[in-house]
């Protein structure tokens, strides 16, 4: 097969007002371009125009409620079809996991409205779409998207990123991702087209890549590593076709950076940090001398705003101090783009606060049964997701990590995300879960819940020395768990929750001073 080649009209894509207006312009300027392609079927743009129409004009007819679950016993192409035949007709298109056990999903089902209602005409503030995350109450939580939230999020992209944003996307993952989803929408979006895979598959991903004919891959941290190892084992020469690759939805190992550039020598390669509720909100090049907890600076179209929760008299978070701080400070993404207009004082570099966030990419409102309003915290046009962070001296935005998995001990603030990226560096651990359990002498006792490699022959003297050496005192656990299974959350991340049960079931070892490692019952 030969090299992708660029759409010329790909500029044209910025006048798009809605999500699902990219189809039939494509489907009249690059009809037979390949829209969808999973490896078995294939879809042009003018084959998906005509199935989107026809989806479309049915839910019309049937007078279909405002919120249409997207039918997930298909295969990929058709649940994308079904995706934006729904959105084309006006509706707002629901988003399950095929994984969800019958009990979730009759629970989440029953949680969405399905009355019929008077749709007005789609436009850029209209609902299109409605995700889930992982609940409070254990329950997938609902969130709803109008279309300019994601209009602008493809339009930033591109704008930030370059040209490898605008070419043929891999998206390795499920439409339920809301990561893949945007990665595949990406790729209609731009005219180029997409490429998606069912179940990831690094073989597949790697053969892709390897023709030149996907040049931009959007992934998750761990799929990368199972790409590096793979591409080692089989001794891969490097891939100069792949222009782009994005990585979100959990950190990015950096020391890894080198095998990954190594491996795509041609790349930018790109991190960029986000919620559900906000979309797009920092990014940076991926570099392996970059700390850890630097997420970058904000897209053009957003403006951070680092406040302590006292700043801001809301009803809804008056109950969410960060120890008394009272820190604000207001950054421009660059010179020339609008300041937001707070008449607040500027801490010094460093000083933590929860992250606030302005821009047009924020949600429209939680939906379903488990709301928990409280998750996110609005201040007029602002947004918090309760993540805490500062501004360093360069202007970049560092995360420190969620503020309701803040730890107290011995007085200081820990923020278990920390602690979970220096363990998870170590060559013998695949992933980390940091907590507290009530101490006499500390107030709190910081513990380590582990998935180890199988071969590991690891103690926990050994990982007490790897955290000393790269953290403060306090922040080295003193006590460790493995555990196995690794319980993993719908979108297939940690399940801190069911962890934190796990330990607080448990009964932690006696603090004699020296750390142990025992396996959780």
């Amino acid at each position: 097969m030969g090299l992708w080649r660029p759409p010329r009209c790909v500029s044209d894509a910025a006048s798009f007002t809605t999500v699902d207006a990219p189809i039939a312009f494509w489907a009249r300027h690059r009809p037979d371009a390949i829209a969808i392609d999973d490896g078995t079927r294939r879809l042009s743009f003018a084959q998906l125009a005509d199935e989107v129409a026809t989806r479309a004009a049915r839910l019309i007819a049937q007078q279909a409620p405002a919120t249409v679950w997207v039918d997930d016993s298909s295969d990929l192409p058709a649940r994308l079809v079904d995706f934006l035949g729904i959105v084309a007709s006006g509706r707002s298109a629901a988003v399950g996991d095929p994984d969800w056990p019958p009990a979730v999903r009759e629970q989440v089902l029953a949680s969405i409205p399905q009355t019929s209602a008077d749709l007005p005409l789609p436009g850029p503030e209209t609902a299109f779409y409605v995700g889930f995350t992982s609940g409070s109450t254990g329950l997938p939580k609902g969130f709803q998207r109008h279309h300019r939230s994601w209009t602008e999020s493809f339009r930033v992209c591109v704008d930030e990123f370059g040209e490898g944003a605008a070419t043929r996307v891999l998206a390795p993952g499920r439409s339920s991702h809301s990561l893949f989803l945007f990665g595949m929408l990406l790729g209609l979006w731009t005219g180029a087209g997409v490429v998606v895979q069912e179940q990831f598959s690094a073989g597949r991903a790697l053969d892709s890549l390897a023709q030149g004919t996907t040049p931009c891959l959007v992934a998750v941290p761990s799929q990368l590593l199972v790409m590096l190892a793979l591409a080692t084992r089989r001794k891969l020469a490097p891939m100069p076709e792949v222009q782009q690759i994005m990585i979100s939805g959990a950190r990015w190992m950096r020391d890894r950076t080198p095998e990954l550039r190594a491996l795509f020598p041609r790349a930018r390669i790109v991190e960029f940090y986000g919620a559900s509720e906000t979309s797009f909100i920092a990014w940076i090049d991926a570099d392996a001398e970059t700390p850890p907890e630097v997420v970058g600076r904000p897209f053009g179209n957003v403006e951070i705003d680092i406040q302590g929760v006292s700043e801001r008299s809301t009803d809804g978070d008056r109950d969410a101090r960060l120890d008394g701080q009272a820190a604000s400070q207001v950054l421009a993404p660059v010179p020339d783009r609008v300041q937001a207009q707070h008449n607040t004082p500027n801490p010094s570099p460093g000083e933590p606060g929860l992250i606030f966030v302005r821009s047009p990419m924020l949600f429209m409102n939680y939906v379903g049964g488990d709301k928990d309003e409280t998750a996110a915290l609005r201040d007029g046009d602002w947004l918090s997701v309760r993540d805490v962070g500062f501004l360093d001296h360069a202007g970049r935005l560092c995360l420190m990590g969620r503020q309701k998995r803040m730890i107290v001990t011995q007085g200081k603030n820990l923020f278990p995300e920390e602690v979970e990226t220096v363990l998870g560096a170590h060559p013998d651990v695949l992933s980390a879960s940091v907590h507290g359990a009530a101490d006499a002498l500390r107030g709190t006792q910081v513990i380590a819940v582990l998935d180890l490699k199988a071969e590991s022959t690891l103690d926990a003297a050994a990982l007490s020395a790897w955290c000393r050496a790269r953290l403060e005192a306090f922040k080295t656990p003193r006590s460790y768990f493995v555990c196995t299974p690794w319980p993993l959350t719908a979108s297939g991340k940690t399940d801190h929750a069911a962890l934190a049960g796990l330990v607080a079931a448990s009964s932690p070892p006696v603090d004699d001073g020296q750390p142990c490692l025992m396996p959780l019952r």
